[in-house]
């Protein structure tokens, strides 16, 4: 219980936040900003993930738990208080610092807790908590955004937080750890470097600058070489904060491409439906919070059906097999949308798209723990939220530039080159009442406008979610460990030998 509720807290804020970003960009800045809102949060998340999981796997994960829940209600205060959007973004990086370590604690201690065999089982019940958030998230988002105003979205995690706080603290018990050696500051430091310059790149790409200006080359330079020193220095580190001899494993590699392909078409479908739905179908922000239920009922009842299955068989290959295919077709329907596109419809694309990701979001994380050993849990666990963490940043980046490059371009061929039009895209009102105020030629410009930015932007991410399927087909059934005498595994025998002391 104390686990569901931190995954919960994980969970619920992007929900929340999704449906309340076109009214707090509205109001603190423009639509340029609209991806480095999320884009802060990913980055921290992402380059905090691998050093919490080492933590936990040297230290001991109840304490770096706690640390990170605290410091994930600090950033969710003080992003509540902004007074601007460079305020909003940068507590919201220190609260995606908070949250690197949510998600993979939990993962990690289910992990030391729970058997891979058996895991399909709570598997189901962290599904369960997870659309329980994508389902009342957007819900209470957007109720939230229309009665009590978007600061709200982040003060509903501070009693939620205190819940979890003294649950984990109370009920949460776990063998104490002692360090055996040094945390790898210098290799956390590149990662962080290297993720940071490669995001930057994504974001600022022919939208900020020029692709071959000195700021962009700039950046390459530093990616590349930061990312070379990074593989240098883990191969040299007594305690690598990455591990590379766990990429060794097929599966886990694997899981690696599908999870980032994964976080790339979730995070970019929880951004643009949104916004979609209240600047072309004219849903408030409550209602796009009620008109994702498609996408997430489905994800949950799929992600229920795969976890049981997997409990009782040990059978899993086919399941990402099947949530590549329809991620790819959910994201090519979603691309067909335009003006005239009812509701009803884009519902159905929808329910498609989360199909795919109930297939894939718990089975990359199971298939990856299964393929390392027990003293690495805590990195492969933070590898898999990693990965998926990097693929949200990314998928939020290369789309949101895709986006803005094209809204702005649709404008100026509709609206032409007048004041209203750069007025109204600057300003970024995007909830449906501020645009019912505008003049109809002005409305129905940015309507096409955003019509066209997010066919652009799904289409790209079904091109991108075709790697994944393909992926999918080179996945081994390696049998989890669990059930009765733990067999040989001919991929990684020192993950047959562990699982053996186990037993």
């Amino acid at each position: 219980m104390a686990l569901m509720i931190a995954m919960l807290l994980a969970m619920l804020d992007n929900m929340i936040i999704g449906t309340a970003m076109p009214t707090i960009v509205g109001e603190l800045g423009g639509l340029a900003h609209l991806s480095w809102v999320v884009t802060a949060y990913t980055l921290a998340t992402a380059a905090s993930t691998p050093i919490w999981g080492k933590l936990g796997d040297m230290y001991g994960r109840k304490g770096s738990f706690l640390a990170s829940i605290v410091i994930f209600l600090i950033g969710s205060a003080l992003s509540g208080m902004a007074q601007s959007m460079g305020e909003l973004i940068g507590f919201r990086a220190l609260q995606g610092l908070g949250a690197g370590g949510l998600m993979v604690g939990v993962m990690a201690i289910i992990g030391d807790l729970i058997p891979p065999r058996e895991r399909g089982k709570y598997q189901g019940m962290m599904a369960g908590v997870m659309a329980l958030a994508m389902i009342g998230g957007p819900l209470v988002g957007g109720t939230i955004t229309d009665h009590m105003g978007w600061r709200w979205s982040f003060y509903i995690n501070l009693p939620l937080g205190a819940i979890a706080l003294v649950m984990v603290t109370m009920v949460l018990h776990l063998p104490k750890k002692t360090a055996q050696g040094k945390i790898d500051y210098l290799g956390a430091a590149l990662l962080t470097l290297a993720i940071t310059s490669t995001v930057l790149l994504t974001t600022w790409g022919g939208t900020e600058y020029a692709w071959g200006s000195a700021e962009i080359l700039g950046l390459i330079a530093v990616g590349l070489v930061s990312t070379a020193a990074f593989l240098y220095v883990q191969t040299r580190a007594a305690e690598p904060v990455l591990p590379l001899h766990i990429f060794r494993s097929r599966n886990f590699s694997l899981m690696q491409v599908i999870g980032f392909l994964t976080g790339f078409a979730m995070f970019g479908g929880v951004l643009y439906l949104p916004l979609f739905q209240q600047s072309v179908q004219g849903a408030s922000a409550t209602n796009s919070g009620l008109l994702l239920l498609p996408m997430l009922l489905s994800m949950m009842v799929v992600s229920l059906i795969a976890g049981r299955i997997t409990t009782s068989s040990g059978k899993y290959k086919i399941f990402p097999i099947l949530g590549g295919a329809l991620m790819v077709t959910g994201l090519f329907l979603l691309a067909q949308m335009d003006t005239t596109t009812t509701r009803f419809v884009s519902g159905l694309y929808m329910a498609v798209l989360g199909a795919g990701l109930g297939f894939l979001m718990q089975i990359t994380m199971l298939v990856a723990q299964n393929s390392v050993e027990m003293k690495d849990m805590g990195v492969a666990s933070s590898s898999a939220t990693l990965f998926r963490t990097l693929g949200g940043s990314f998928g939020v980046a290369l789309m949101g530039s895709l986006f803005t490059s094209r809204v702005q371009d649709t404008m100026a061929e509709r609206a032409g080159a007048g004041a209203e039009a750069p007025g109204a895209l600057a300003g970024a009102q995007l909830d449906a009442a501020s645009l019912a105020k505008l003049p109809e030629a002005v409305r129905e410009a940015y309507q096409h406008a955003v019509a066209a930015g997010t066919h652009s932007a799904f289409l790209l991410g079904a091109a991108v979610a075709v790697a994944g399927f393909v992926a999918a087909w080179f996945v081994r059934e390696v049998p989890l460990r669990g059930a009765g005498p733990a067999p040989a595994s001919k991929e990684h025998p020192a993950v047959a030998q562990s699982a053996a002391a186990a037993h």
